[in-house]
């Protein structure tokens, strides 16, 4: 780190120069070193070392600090897999430190090659590319959501029931659902302050841009906005389904008991330990027979009529 930092000396001379650092999982050691020649704050370096900061963009005098996610849904389970990265931004360089493999760094890499007319614009340029390139994981994730959410509500109305399966995955998609609106809500405010005229580590051409970053964090959060509220439908909609189905199963039960209990009845009846007409004769059991076979007929035609079988 100490040949790295004697390195980046030599390009700092010159202020047409911009140097972009990427760090994996570095230690306090790692960025002490970073910290005299860009004169980083040291309550940034604790942010940068520590994990599960939550998106913000702090402003120090010498230099910008950033924390973001990435994030990616599976599309099987409905996991939501997120990625931190915290980002010091100053005048003449970005310094990028990732506390994991999450992030697809190479796809931020060719993101800066699509524009190599903006390069001119130096920090700014590779800043732009970055964030662009984590709002794209945080709408792709919502759109993925999105038709998880959906495919769930088609299961909802299969002939075949997945009451349990249905629930579970409901269950995950808010947990999933919750966990991106932490993400992408406060990079509303981030980029916002971004979009301020009076940072100097941002070439005001780049403006245009970074506003169009802007509008992709508000659709992004909209979406999931209206997220929430299809993730609660989909949950209330089972449980009611659930109770609908329980409730026509006890109609049939009840239906079906009503007619069983028509030849216990009748046969109850014949079984007394009384004299009565027709009792130990033909006449008898024919007669308790048809009143079996025209009562449970009655009922059944009755309540199929009705639809309680």
């Amino acid at each position: 780190m100490v040949r790295v930092s004697n390195e980046i000396s030599d390009h700092l001379v010159d202020e047409a120069v911009t140097i972009w650092l990427d760090l994996r999982d570095p230690d306090h050691g790692d960025l002490s070193v970073l910290s005299e020649e860009f004169g980083l704050h040291p309550l940034a370096v604790e942010d940068a070392v520590q994990e599960h900061q939550r998106p913000k963009l702090d402003r120090y005098e010498s230099h910008l600090f950033l924390n973001a996610y990435g994030a990616r849904l599976d599309t099987e389970s409905g996991e939501l897999a997120t990625s931190e990265l915290a980002a010091f931004i100053t005048r003449q360089a970005l310094i990028t430190v990732r506390k994991d493999d999450g992030l697809d760094i190479g796809a931020v890499i060719e993101r800066w090659d699509a524009s190599p007319e903006l390069a001119k614009f130096g920090v700014g340029y590779l800043l732009y590319g970055l964030l662009d390139y984590i709002i794209d994981t945080q709408f792709e994730s919502a759109q993925s959501l999105d038709d998880f959410a959906e495919e769930l509500e088609d299961q909802l109305f299969d002939n075949v029931p997945h009451g349990m399966d249905v629930q579970r995955r409901s269950f995950q998609l808010r947990k999933s659902l919750v966990e991106l609106r932490r993400l992408v809500l406060p990079m509303r405010e981030v980029v916002n302050s971004l979009l301020r005229r009076d940072l100097h580590e941002i070439d005001p051409a780049m403006m245009p841009y970074f506003q169009d970053v802007y509008d992709h964090v508000l659709r992004a959060s909209e979406w999931t906005e209206s997220l929430r509220d299809m993730v609660t439908t989909v949950f209330e909609t089972n449980l009611s389904l659930q109770d609908a189905r329980l409730n026509t199963v006890m109609k049939k039960l009840t239906g079906w008991a009503a007619i069983i209990a028509v030849p216990t009845a009748i046969t109850g009846f014949y079984g007394q330990n009384v004299q009565y007409p027709g009792i130990q004769t033909v006449a008898g059991f024919i007669t308790s027979t048809a009143l079996i076979v025209l009562l449970v007929t009655v009922l059944y035609v009755s309540f199929k009529r009705r639809d309680w079988l």
